[in-house]
C-alpha cells in the first residue's frame, strides 16, 4: 500500500525524529485531508458502525471528499486507515459504512483471505469474537445504531473481595476488605510456553486460595491479564501462548467462568491495560473520573487501558499495538510489525522495539548481538551517565509520543494520560516525555492545555492493580 500524498497539501512536520527523518505523523497527514474537505462544499458525512455478536455497537462520524477519480486515492487511504484504527481500539466482527460505497468496496477486498488484512479479518472474526468477519457498505436507513456496552468501572469495593493481576513472569494477588489491603504477595511462575493449562489453573488457584485465607470469606473476585478479555473470557492472551488450540478453546477459555462456579462469586476478569488505567482514574479521584484515563504502557510491545470520562469501562479492545500511526508505506520507510504484516503500526514506536530501531541509527557502543532488553538497559545506564549520543535516541522516540498522542485523541476522548513501562524510565524517560510535550505544545495546542501528564504513586505502585481489579465484580 502506498501512501497518496499526491493530494494533499506537503505535510510538513514542526519535529522530525532526529533518527527517522522520514516519519509521517498519522495526526498530520488526517489534519491535512481534514483541511481539504472543510474547503470542499462537496464533502460528505461518512458513518462507520462496529459490531459485536452480543449486540453492542460503536459509532464514529467523520466527513469525507467527495468519491470520484479526483479523490478515489486518498479517500481510500483514510477510510482504511480509519477502519484500521477502530477495529484495533474498539473491537466488532461486522463493520457497516455508511457514505462511501466505493471506498468500503475497496476495503472490503482488503479484508478478504489472502489480501492485505487477512490477519485483522481472521483475527476478529474466528479468534476473538467467534464470527464471520464482514465489512459491508450500507445506506443510512440500515446503518446500526449506536448500543455501547459500559462499565463503570466502579461496582465498589465493599465487603471481602479477591484482586489478581497475571502477568508473565509473576501473578500477584490482594485481599481487600471495604477498600484495604490486608495482604498481598507476588508469586513468580512461567506461563508463555507451558502447554498444559493444568499449570494455569493450579497457578491461579493457589493464588486465590491464599488471599482467601486472610478474610472470613470471599464476596467477589476480580482479575486483570494482558491479552484480549470478551465477558471474562481470554480469547487471545499471551500467557497461554503454549497451549494448543483445542485446548485453548476447550480449557482455558471457560476457565474463569469455572472459577465463578467453584467459588461461587462473581467473577470479573478484563484486559491489564484497562485496569491500570482504572486504577489511575481512582488514584487521580474526581480529576481521573470527569476527565477521563489514556494509559499507556511502553514496554516489550504497546499496551494501552482507557478509562471514559464519568469513570467507565467501555468494553473496547484498546489493542493500539496495532493501530497506524506512521503513514508511511513500507516502501516510503515505515516500520512493519512482523505478526500483522502492516506497516506503521504502535508496537514499532512506542515500545522497546522502536528504542532498538532508533539505535541502528545512532552512533553508540552497545554490540548489536545483544538482546532487545539487554540494549535498553545499556542505553538507560548511558543516559543516566549523561551521554550525548543518546539524547536523539530518546529524542526521536519522544517525537513519536507526541505526535500519537494528539492522533489518539481524535478517538479517545480524555484529559489524563499515565505514561508506564521500563520505556519510560530514568532520565532518558523524562527526556522522551518533555520532548512529547513539546511537539503537543507546537503542533496541537489545543489540546496540549487540556491533557495532563499522570505520574504513578507508591500506593499505585504496590497495590492499584490489585485494588482496581477487586472492585470490577458488582456484587
Amino acid at each position: 500500500m502506498t501512501t497518496p500524498n499526491t493530494s494533499l497539501p506537503p505535510v510538513v512536520p514542526a519535529h522530525r525524529p532526529l533518527l527517522d527523518t522520514g516519519f509521517l505523523p498519522a495526526f498530520l497527514w488526517r489534519r491535512a485531508y481534514r483541511d481539504l474537505v472543510a474547503k470542499d462544499t462537496r464533502s460528505a458525512p461518512v458513518s462507520i458502525a462496529l459490531t459485536q455478536p452480543n449486540g453492542t455497537v460503536s459509532v464514529f462520524q467523520t466527513l469525507m471528499l467527495p468519491e470520484g477519480a479526483e479523490y478515489d486515492a486518498i479517500n481510500f487511504h483514510f477510510l482504511e486507515r480509519t477502519v484500521k484504527f477502530l477495529l484495533w481500539a474498539r473491537g466488532g466482527s461486522k463493520v457497516f459504512i455508511s457514505g462511501a460505497p466505493v471506498a468500503t468496496r475497496k476495503i472490503a477486498a482488503c479484508y478478504a483471505p489472502g489480501q492485505s488484512r487477512a490477519f485483522d479479518a481472521e483475527f476478529f472474526g474466528d479468534k476473538i469474537y467467534l464470527d464471520q468477519f464482514a465489512v459491508i457498505a450500507c445506506g443510512e436507513s440500515d446503518f446500526p445504531a449506536e448500543r455501547e456496552a459500559a462499565h463503570d468501572g466502579k461496582a465498589g469495593l465493599e465487603g471481602c473481595r479477591i484482586g489478581f493481576d497475571l502477568g508473565g513472569s509473576d501473578r500477584k494477588v490482594a485481599a481487600v476488605i471495604d477498600g484495604k489491603v490486608v495482604f498481598s504477595e507476588e508469586t513468580p511462575w512461567d506461563p508463555y510456553f507451558q502447554a498444559d493449562p493444568t499449570y494455569h489453573e493450579q497457578g491461579i488457584r493457589d493464588s486465590l486460595r491464599r488471599a482467601a485465607e486472610h478474610m472470613p470469606r470471599v464476596d467477589a473476585i476480580g482479575g486483570s491479564a494482558a491479552g484480549v478479555y470478551i465477558d471474562s473470557e481470554p480469547r487471545a492472551a499471551s500467557l497461554f501462548r503454549g497451549v494448543p488450540a483445542d485446548l485453548f478453546a476447550s480449557r482455558v477459555r471457560p476457565i474463569f467462568k469455572r472459577i465463578a462456579e467453584e467459588w461461587k462469586v462473581p467473577v470479573v476478569v478484563a484486559n491489564d491495560g484497562d485496569v491500570s488505567a482504572l486504577a489511575a482514574a481512582h488514584m487521580l479521584g474526581d480529576a481521573g473520573a470527569k476527565g477521563g484515563v489514556l494509559g499507556l504502557a511502553l514496554g516489550t510491545s504497546l499496551a494501552a487501558g482507557y478509562v471514559a470520562p464519568g469513570g467507565q469501562l467501555k468494553g473496547w479492545l484498546n489493542e493500539l499495538a496495532f493501530v497506524p500511526v506512521d503513514y508511511r508505506s513500507k516502501a516510503e520507510g515505515a516500520h512493519v510489525d512482523e505478526w500483522s504484516g502492516d506497516a506503521g503500526v504502535g508496537a514499532r514506536y512506542h515500545s522497546q522495539q522502536a528504542l532498538g530501531q532508533l539505535l541502528v541509527g545512532s552512533e553508540h557502543g552497545i554490540p548489536d548481538d545483544l538482546g532487545l532488553p539487554e540494549k535498553l538497559v545499556r542505553l538507560q545506564q548511558a543516559s543516566d551517565r549523561g551521554e550525548s549520543w543518546t539524547r536523539p535516541v530518546y529524542e526521536s522516540y519522544g517525537v513519536y509520543l507526541g505526535y500519537s498522542l494528539a492522533h489518539f485523541s481524535e478517538f479517545y476522548d480524555f484529559k489524563n494520560l499515565l505514561v508506564l513501562g521500563r520505556v519510560a524510565s530514568g532520565q532518558g524517560g523524562d527526556l522522551m516525555l518533555e520532548k512529547a510535550r513539546e511537539v503537543l505544545r507546537d503542533e496541537a495546542p489545543d489540546y496540549a492545555g487540556k491533557i495532563a501528564f499522570a505520574a504513578a504513586d507508591e500506593k499505585f505502585k504496590r497495590h492499584g492493580q490489585a485494588i482496581a481489579a477487586a472492585g470490577l465484580p458488582e456484587l
